[in-house]
């Protein structure tokens, strides 16, 4: 069976996502936790609500690695937005279609849970509309403020 650490195949899968960025800012928005990963995925849930934003789906992604032949834990993929901020911005920039919904990688490592990003500040560099920036800005605040209410 194939073994390798979670947190680097999460890394590796978002940095190819995100072209490796020359980053003047964080590419990558991690946290870690240290309750169990369900209690984590609830405060995650909650905390992605109370941000008004709304989880489209919450996609396993432990069961495809396992088939694979790869050990891991528990991994899900939170995908979240607002409806219609969402519907509005993709209609306008259909470039930006692949980027969102917003997304937030959550898995169990150990005894800590960890929840990791990308940085949507990012995309300016992918999608460079300036009409945009105040929502990559905003985005990216936002999944920080998500990540911190989740590991309290």
């Amino acid at each position: 069976m194939k073994m390798f650490s979670q947190a680097s195949l999460m890394l590796a899968i978002f940095l190819a996502s995100a072209n490796l960025f020359a980053a003047e800012d964080e590419t990558l928005l991690m946290t870690r936790s240290s309750k169990p990963f369900e209690v984590t995925l609830e405060q995650l849930s909650a905390a992605i609500a109370y941000s008004e934003y709304k989880i489209s789906r919450i996609q396993r992604v432990d069961v495809g690695l396992t088939k694979s032949g790869y050990k891991t834990e528990q991994y899900r993929l939170v995908f979240f937005a607002k409806p219609s901020e969402l519907n509005k911005l993709a209609a306008k920039n259909p470039a930006l279609i692949p980027y969102i919904p917003l997304k937030i990688v959550i898995f169990a490592e150990g005894d800590n849970t960890i929840m990791m990003a990308m940085n949507p500040y990012q995309l300016r560099t992918l999608v460079p509309d300036k009409t945009l920036f105040k929502y990559y800005k905003r985005w990216e605040q936002d999944i920080k403020t998500i990540l911190e209410a989740a590991t309290e």
